[in-house]
């Protein structure tokens, strides 16, 4: 461990024009005005239209309504076996704990919490532990979600401020084949975007266990020639703890939206306020020797605050040669985060607890052309496209003792900037064979102000990848799809930079890489033989030149060794009829170190197996309901293997009636078999009071909240 990093805590298938469809993974085409219904939103001549598996998708939420989603970024076409879209209403039919955990609809992708329900998501796919979201890009709505040079975690992703019922569709792409992604990108890439209008007017009240209480409403109305979309939603809850998490939360939207998805224009504003206590995670021994109890915590101060409030807009122009898309960028964002892993270990009497601090404006923008012609006659598309984004930070890292503070480990400012050009040419060759060639460029700058000056300094860096893939098919309505492509994240700006520990200056200290690039390959293949099932299975490979690990005593991750991982996916999804669904999910990866360490080759927190079922059934007025089961298996947490994490397997369930006249009301039981199982452990080094001064090493949990209870009622006028 760099001594850096000892001190981080001193550190389309798109169709044609009009045409409206489920791509895959929604795999269903809705009926128009149906909840789920997607308006499509670019031009496509290199790939068909998915065959529709059912005239509709099952709405098993009690206030999802629907309406028209503009789709914030240009869709690509479905070029991957493990890419896809997800709609609203798939989205909303899970009963789910956290806002956040609606994305493992994605298959293979698992939201899990570590701390208190205001800080961000745990986030692990295929072999990865992503922390809160190194190597996995979310945005919503066009804007970034993940945080560069943050205070808690590079990457560092929070979703609390998502609101699900306004989530028109969900696209998604795993490995780094896609010219649209770069940074975080390399295990996938998350594009959630809301909705312009809504069908009905949405009112809802939800109260559960452990103080839970939520209300939402949201409407849209004609306006001068667009539509005005306004939702607000306030939320607390306690949690089973022992110091309850006293979560207060303050949420809302304005969206005001002219024209369609090819040709016209949304301005969207957002805020979002929250607060809370956090029981983080617990070495097993303290509950061993009666020092605290499973839901209990060993610092009570614990805990945080965050604001995000945003602008964004977006434009689109369609003409006889294509599609001219644009959006930009701007938001204000804060966090405060108090945290105590390590208890005494390095302070004896004022214990470990530390604040980070993040603030910072972040803004950026995106424009891109699509330019549809042929090739001696052949269907071909090309696209071209220049992203930027620059963020002006202050970071900075306060030792405390209930929340009180005692010293400064560093307080620096962080200017980081970053543009990308990225071209595709994608062309249909034969009825059986369409590919896709490409390549991204990215350039990024920092210029970091550190209160150490040894520690100030600028940086500058650059990374090329290429993009390709081909499909072949359908036969016998199968496709085969093949995919390589080069990716890569960032790393921290003042970890690229710094030279000297803030805390020992007298210490030096090697920096890390700015990026750090990784490869993926993939085959797959999709089937619908079946009438309603869609079967999609790939096998992949990703090559790291460096992983980013998570540090017990920082709370944060630092640049670890290189690492491979293969894996095979498989994804089912199995629409028996308009208002009932089945689904089934398997991921198996191996992940290891690529290079020879005593320490061992297991990559600490890399999940081997992740699987998920569920049935979702309802259609208009009448029963509706949801059942889902998710298995988190066991995982290595130090190089050896020698400490392994406990698999976790949790069942969620739901069950609701729409009565005429537009009230609806359902009931959740999270957990519903009441399993004590952990959502997170880590295996690190901490000292509890009257210990040995060099701690102890031990595994440290944080548990499955208990079954819960949860009652929305809800009006849709």
């Amino acid at each position: 461990m760099s001594r850096f990093a000892l001190s981080a805590r001193a550190g389309a298938l798109l169709g044609p024009v009009g045409l409206v469809l489920v791509a895959p993974h929604a795999w269903a085409a809705p009926a128009a005005g149906s909840p789920d219904t997607i308006a499509l939103s670019e031009i496509s001549v290199v790939a068909e239209a998915p065959a529709a598996t059912t005239s509709a998708t099952p709405n098993a939420s009690a206030a999802y309504v629907g309406g028209v989603t503009g789709i914030g970024g240009t869709l690509r076409p479905v070029d991957a076996a493990s890419a896809g879209l997800i709609t609203g209403a798939q989205i909303n039919s899970r009963p789910v704990t956290r806002p956040g955990e609606v994305l493992e609809e994605v298959p293979g992708l698992i939201i899990t919490q570590h701390s208190g329900e205001g800080k961000a998501n745990q986030y692990f796919l295929r072999g990865f532990n992503l922390d809160h979201g190194t190597d996995i890009a979310i945005s919503v709505d066009g804007m970034p979600v993940n945080m560069r040079t943050h205070a808690h975690g590079q990457g560092y992703a929070d979703l609390n401020f998502l609101i699900p019922e306004l989530v028109g569709a969900v696209e998604f792409h795993k490995g780094p084949y896609f010219v649209r992604d770069g940074d975080f990108a390399s295990a996938g890439s998350v594009r959630i975007d809301y909705l312009d209008t809504l069908n009905r007017t949405i009112a809802l009240a939800t109260v559960g266990s452990f103080g839970l209480r939520r209300a939402l409403s949201a409407a849209s109305t004609p306006l001068g020639e667009g539509n005005l979309l306004v939702a607000g939603e306030a939320q607390t809850y306690d949690g089973p703890w022992a110091v309850p998490d006293t979560l207060r939360k303050l949420n809302g939207v304005v969206r005001y939206s002219q024209g369609t998805p090819l040709d016209g224009f949304a301005v969207t504003g957002m805020g979002y306020w929250g607060r809370w206590n956090a029981t983080n995670q617990i070495p097993e021994r303290a509950v061993a020797e009666g020092l605290t109890g499973r839901y209990g915590t060993l610092d009570p101060t614990d805990g945080g605050d965050t604001g995000r409030f945003s602008l964004s807009g977006r434009w689109s122009q369609s003409d006889s040669g294509g599609v001219t898309r644009a959006s930009a960028y701007a938001i204000r964002y804060g966090m405060n985060l108090w945290n105590n892993f390590t208890y005494f270990l390095n302070d004896p009497v004022g214990g470990d607890q530390f604040r980070q601090r993040d603030s910072r404006v972040l803004g950026g923008g995106e424009i891109s052309r699509v330019f549809q012609g042929d090739l001696f006659g052949l269907a071909m598309e090309n696209e071209i496209g220049v992203q930027t984004r620059t963020d002006d930070i202050r970071v900075g890292l306060f030792d405390t003792t209930a929340r009180r503070y005692r010293s400064t480990v560093l307080d620096d400012r962080v200017l980081e900037a970053s543009a990308a050009f990225y071209v595709e040419n994608r062309v249909r060759w034969t009825d059986w064979l369409r590919t896709s060639v490409g390549f991204r460029a990215d350039g990024y700058y920092a210029d970091v102000r550190s209160d150490t000056l040894a520690n100030s300094g600028k940086a500058r860096d650059g990374i090329v990848n290429p993009k390709l893939g081909a499909v072949f098919g359908p036969w016998q309505e199968t496709e085969i799809y093949l995919n390589y492509g080069g990716g890569f994240h960032s790393n921290d700006a003042r970890g690229v930079v710094a030279t000297v520990d803030p805390v020992s200056p007298l210490f030096t200290i090697a920096r890390s890489p700015f990026l750090v690039p990784s490869t993926g390959y993939e085959v797959g293949l999709r089937n619908r033989s079946i009438a309603g099932l869609e079967t999609t299975l790939a096998l992949f490979r990703l090559d790291f030149a460096s992983e980013n690990l998570f540090q017990g005593d920082t709370g944060t991750t630092e640049p670890s060794r290189p690492t491979r991982r293969f894996g095979i996916e498989w994804s089912n999804h199995y629409a028996l009829t308009p208002w009932l669904a089945l689904e089934g999910d398997l991921t198996i990866t191996n992940a290891r170190f690529s290079d020879r360490d005593p320490a061992g080759r297991r990559v600490p927190e890399a999940p081997t197996t992740i699987a998920s079922a569920g049935i979702t059934f309802g259609e208009g007025a009448g029963w509706f309901g949801s059942l889902r089961f998710r298995y988190f298996g066991p995982r290595p947490l130090i190089e050896d293997n020698a400490v392994r994490s406990r698999p976790t397997a949790l069942l969620n369930g739901r069950l609701g009636y729409n009565f005429d006249g537009g009230v609806s009301l359902s009931l959740d039981v999270l957990n519903l078999t009441n399993a004590k199982s952990d959502q997170i452990t880590y295996s690190y080094v901490s000292r509890l009071p009257g210990e040995d001064a060099a701690g102890i090493a031990d595994r440290h949990f944080h548990p499955v909240e208990p079954a819960a209870v949860r009652l929305t009622l809800a009006g849709r006028f």
